[in-house]
């Protein structure tokens, strides 16, 4: 286990190791220095060059905490408190390199266990010390960066086992704190997979995506992570909830859904039971292409609505593809749309969807194009850095809409970001999950840095979330709210739905230790 506490093997202000670094391709690198004023950043402070303050908590406090999960689990040294300080947004990340990173925790706490969450929750609300859960650390929202000061992480990164499986109901008990690869190993072992693969899948834990309501990008095919959740075990404050004892129920409203994307803010889920399906037996993928993004939604719409449903289905815009088709060496033009399947007779599945995507203007590019895009389906967070390196700023935001608004919200987010930075800036979209009733819109920014890189930043999502609230859209689909969106989610949901929340979080939670700041306005 490295210092960080978990599994996770992410470098210091970087997604990933600098032996993991990606290049720009010299095309793209040459791409941005026509479109945008790059400037050389800044030299990284190095992590042990970090410096914090002491840690403050009351002595009684810190012997409290050590009785409850061991001497050795309680660390107060300024690289773990600095890893453990944010999460791996831009402004996260530039805040690191400059050696400054967000508000860091007094302590990290590492539990073994479900009784020793439940008793460091019992010491911190007695003692009045706000808590945040962290398992990954991959948050891009502020999630983890609560408003007070003062306050200690609890990494549930000892919480790293398969519990059960249950081969005959398909189902499998994880702790909160297992990383992603892993449990898929452990998965596989018997057989069987989450098929939930997520940008952040090397990185984040089971717990995360029960937190978040993370959606991966075989959602078309396995369904988002909250869909897989048939039960999960909660500490709060004021004890234990264990939620979920069949496959469906009408036993009163689901609670699950309480906790399933409340970030750590009325709870701190320690397991999740989850369905799980066979290893598939086959795998394809392939690329497609569309003369617009207009023709390209149309035939995702129909295979969204009326089937065949790929396992995997995403559509870039035609500044993505672009931009792709400059790292890739292509020049297809057009929008480029990447289709999989996994399952047992792939084939007769594809090329059902191929008539549809053929009906509707698409044109095959072979599976080599959908193999490329599965080797890299994880590169675009080493790009973010490759891009750091080389002067540039870059960051997403994520949107989903009905289908009869998408091209709209599209086209009104895309140019309210424009707006906002009137000196130049490349904005990539596509859709990357999809419903009967509406899709996913993601967006990536390339901008120049300018003299704050932050600010400039907070600028452009301000006007960006204003367009989606604007458009009738959701402020997030999968990153979650955090603290960056919810001033926008309050007024999503509306003043009862607050107050709602706000009493939901007053029972669970009465001295208001748990993550302070975040989802909750």
């Amino acid at each position: 286990m490295n210092e960080r506490g978990e599994a996770s093997t992410a470098g210091w202000a970087r997604w990933g190791t600098a032996e993991a670094a990606k290049e720009l391709p010299d095309a793209a690198r040459k791409l941005l220095a026509q479109v945008l004023d790059l400037t050389p950043p800044p030299t990284t402070v190095p992590l042990a060059e970090v410096a914090l303050p002491d840690c403050e908590l009351d002595g009684a406090v810190l012997d409290a905490l050590r009785q409850v999960v061991g001497d050795g689990h309680v660390v107060t040294t300024a690289p773990a408190r600095a890893r453990h300080a944010a999460g791996m947004s831009t402004p996260d990340l530039l805040r690191d390199r400059l050696g400054r990173p967000a508000l860091a925790p007094q302590a990290v706490l590492r539990p073994a266990d479900h009784a020793e969450v439940l008793a460091v929750l019992d010491v911190c609300s007695r003692h009045g010390v706000a808590v945040v859960p962290f398992g990954g650390g991959t948050s891009v929202v502020g999630g983890l960066t609560p408003t007070a000061a003062g306050h200690v992480t609890v990494d549930l990164s000892r919480l790293d086992h398969l519990v059960a499986v249950d081969p005959v109901s398909r189902t499998a008990t994880l702790q909160a704190g297992l990383p992603t690869p892993r449990a898929a190993e452990l998965l596989a072992a018997h057989g069987l997979t989450l098929g939930h693969v997520p940008q952040s899948y090397e990185y984040a834990t089971i717990g995360g995506f029960a937190a978040t309501r993370s959606s991966g990008q075989a959602s078309a095919g396995y369904g988002r992570f909250e869909d897989m959740v048939t039960a999960l075990t909660v500490a709060t404050p004021r004890g234990t909830l264990r939620i979920g004892r069949a496959p469906a129920s009408a036993a009163g409203p689901d609670l699950r859904q309480l906790f399933l994307g409340s970030e750590g803010t009325l709870g701190i889920i320690t397991d999740v039971t989850v369905r799980v399906r066979p290893l598939p037996a086959q795998s394809h993928y392939e690329g497609w292409r569309f003369e617009s993004f207009a023709a390209g939604l149309e035939a995702v719409r129909r295979l969204a609505q009326d089937g065949p449903r790929p396992t995997v289905l995403r559509l870039s815009d035609e500044v993505e593809t672009m931009i792709g088709a400059a790292g890739s060496g292509r020049s297809d033009g057009g929008c480029l749309l990447i289709a999989g399947y996994e399952g047992g007779d792939v084939r007769a599945t594809a090329d059902a969807a191929a008539g549809v995507l053929a009906a509707h203007g698409g044109v095959p590019l072979g599976a080599e194009a959908g193999q490329q895009w599965a080797r890299h389906r994880f590169d675009a967070p080493y790009l973010r850095d490759a891009l750091l390196d080389a002067g540039a700023f870059a960051e997403t935001l994520e949107t989903a809409a009905y289908w009869s608004t998408v091209p709209q919200v599209h086209d009104r987010v895309r140019q309210a970001i424009l707006d906002a930075l009137p000196d130049g800036a490349l904005v990539l979209g596509h859709v990357s999950h999809v419903y009967e009733t509406g899709a996913s819109l993601y967006f990536t920014v390339i901008c120049s840095p300018g003299p704050d890189p932050i600010d400039r930043w907070r600028t452009a999502k301000a006007a960006a979330s204003d367009a989606i609230a604007a458009a009738g859209a959701t402020i997030t689909h999968h990153h979650g709210v955090g603290a960056d969106h919810r001033t926008w989610y309050a007024t999503e949901i509306g003043e009862v739905a607050v107050d709602l929340l706000r009493t939901v979080k007053r029972h669970l939670d009465p001295a208001g230790i748990l993550n302070p700041g975040i989802l909750v306005p």
